[in-house]
């Protein structure tokens, strides 16, 4: 069993309830983790998912390694039957099948080139992971999905909500730099079994790819789409469409006072890091009703009951 999308597990809601109570009482699981070890390999900079991964494992007793694989390892040939005689010296093949001897858990962190959408999409690298490995893979966020922070999302949301089914609202927000619609995609992809009432509002021409938008109410008019929500998520991604391309000058779309007065008075929320005054204001973002805080407290438990989980097989 491996922790890569949704997908990979059987009951996302019995997940959910697994890291509600491991946030109770975070030591009480420690004997399934001693002896064992957690690998975490980094192939982008992290500061959340690399912490909260961290001291979730030491909260059940394992050992960690941290690798960030470009600067601290080899470079990785990812294509089957090459000739290596270029720049790169080990083959994806031999290092995750060493990995594999030296951890019982594997950690990836990918990013998405944001330059050829076929080739993100096809996850290439976390693909080969998953080829070679002979024990279980966390993704700590690939070029397409960002699991553990969508399972933190869920949990802040469970945590704060009001309504039996509140209106959660994910919007596009500009940005200076391309970026990718990882966590975005997941964010949608959880929330489709969550017990809430989904609007995504995006600039056209920024929609996510149709795999995740399916059967998703899409608002291009964002004052629209903020009406009465009761969560706003802000999290900017570059174009599926005309890909990697920004949007930048679209300054309206930050978060304000003025937009989140247009709400049943919401709780907003953001993964971090983020540009402030770019994609929300500092008022916002401190004001009384922000939950980014929380979100970054609650990686720390959702990767807990990932691991967790996967220790207990």
């Amino acid at each position: 069993m491996n922790f890569t999308s949704i997908n990979d597990i059987s009951s996302p809601v019995q997940l959910l309830e697994l890291a509600k109570q491991i946030k109770l009482k975070p030591f009480d699981y420690r004997e399934f983790g001693q002896n064992k070890t957690l690998g975490l390999l980094f192939f982008n900079p992290s500061l959340r998912t690399r912490l909260s991964t961290q001291k979730a494992a030491n909260n059940l007793g394992m050992d960690v390694i941290v690798m960030n694989v470009g600067q601290d390892g080899w470079q990785l040939e990812m294509d089957e039957g090459v000739v290596m005689n270029g720049s790169k010296q080990e083959h994806i093949k031999d290092a995750v099948a060493v990995l594999s001897q030296y951890c019982d858990i594997i950690g990836v962190r990918t990013f998405a080139s944001l330059n050829d959408r076929k080739a993100d999409y096809e996850e290439l690298v976390l693909k080969q992971f998953l080829k070679y490995t002979h024990v279980p893979i966390i993704s700590l966020e690939s070029a397409t999905l960002h699991p553990l922070q969508s399972l933190a999302d869920w949990l802040t949301i469970e945590e704060h909500k009001v309504a039996h089914k509140p209106k959660v609202v994910l919007t596009w927000a500009p940005h200076v730099k391309p970026l990718p619609q990882a966590v975005a995609n997941s964010f949608v992809e959880w929330m489709k079994l969550a017990e809430v009432d989904l609007t995504i509002t995006n600039p056209i021409g920024f929609d996510l790819a149709p795999q995740f938008s399916k059967d998703v109410k899409v608002e291009h008019n964002q004052d629209m789409a903020l009406a009465q929500a009761d969560f706003v998520y802000a999290k900017n991604w570059s174009s599926y469409q005309d890909y990697g391309t920004i949007g930048g000058e679209m300054t309206d779309w930050q978060i304000t006072p003025e937009k989140m007065s247009l709400t049943n008075n919401a709780k907003f929320m953001h993964c971090l890091p983020v540009r402030r005054n770019v994609v929300v204001s500092d008022e916002v973002i401190d004001g009384q009703n922000s939950l980014v805080y929380e979100q970054a407290n609650n990686r720390t438990y959702a990767a807990q009951a990932v691991l967790l989980n996967l220790l207990q097989l």
